[in-house]
């Protein structure tokens, strides 16, 4: 079943006096949404009872949640002491995971750095086979991680890439950031159609069952020459992308993924607008 859900706390949730994260369950719930994803985007920084304190939360008011792993990561990295920092972040973010009764982690994979794109990309590939040699021997084969396409020409993640690196290990599900494909292509996805030739894409090569439940971020985005400059909200009529064909393509294809609101302070007003969009699809 598709999900709908944000990420991190809208301005409305603490404008209503809510400060706890496991207020943030029935806040959600409320809104008649159906997943959150918690970020660890500065560290993995929370206590294990904690942990099954939010997860205890979200399980009883019926919302699913995931998390983002730490920002810092990067597989791309040619030192071999900082590579090992990045395979901490995730496996922290994994544990972590799991004491919150989640099931799907989203990381960003890595920067290009002064390599060439060729090796960076190479270098990322071989890094992530060993992340999941490590998400293995933790015990951490029943959750999924999942690469994020990359909003900056900078940062290692085109479409084409993150499917690469799903084609390692079923461990691996693609997150397709729409709004970062946008930024990064200049306003690529303006069309059902385009948004079709990019899943189809990912379809022939990672195959149905892989991409039914795939991962999704959606924000409008404005970006610059060199891609992603700031996230927006869904009021913004000058940057896209869409949700309305998106919406039209995911039930065209039958394809029921966890769709997670990346809106700039609207992250569950956007959700829900896109949930309506979706079921008058």
């Amino acid at each position: 079943m598709i999900k709908f859900g944000p990420s991190g706390n809208s301005d409305s949730f603490f404008a209503e006096g809510h400060s706890h994260s496991e207020e943030a369950a029935a806040y959600v719930k409320s809104r008649g949404l159906d997943c959150f994803e918690y970020s660890f985007g500065r560290g993995v920084r929370m206590t294990e009872a904690k942990a099954i304190s939010i997860g205890e939360a979200f399980s009883k008011a019926g919302v699913e949640i995931s998390v983002h792993a730490p920002y810092f990561i990067n597989f791309a990295n040619p030192d071999d002491e900082m590579a090992a920092k990045s395979y901490g972040y995730v496996l922290d973010s994994g544990k972590t995971l799991k004491l919150l009764g989640g099931k799907r982690c989203v990381f960003h994979p890595a920067a290009q750095g002064k390599d060439s794109r060729e090796t960076a990309v190479a270098r990322t590939v071989e890094r992530l086979k060993t992340l999941r040699d490590y998400l293995y021997l933790n015990g951490l084969q029943d959750c999924i991680f999942c690469p994020e396409t990359m909003g900056k020409q900078a940062q290692i993640g085109t479409v084409e890439e993150i499917t690469a690196f799903c084609e390692i290990d079923p461990i691996f599900i693609p997150c397709v950031d729409f709004g970062h494909v946008n930024a990064r292509e200049q306003g690529s996805l303006k069309t059902a159609a385009d948004y079709r030739r990019l899943l189809e894409y990912m379809l022939e090569r990672l195959g149905y069952e892989r991409m039914k439940h795939f991962h999704v971020h959606f924000s409008k985005i404005m970006y610059g020459a060199k891609g992603e400059i700031k996230h927006l909200t869904f009021a913004d009529e000058i940057y896209g992308p869409e949700f309305e064909p998106l919406a039209e393509t995911l039930h065209e294809l039958k394809l029921e993924p966890y769709i997670v609101s990346e809106s700039d302070g609207t992250q569950a007003e956007d959700a829900a607008e896109m949930k309506r969009i979706y079921e008058k699809a």
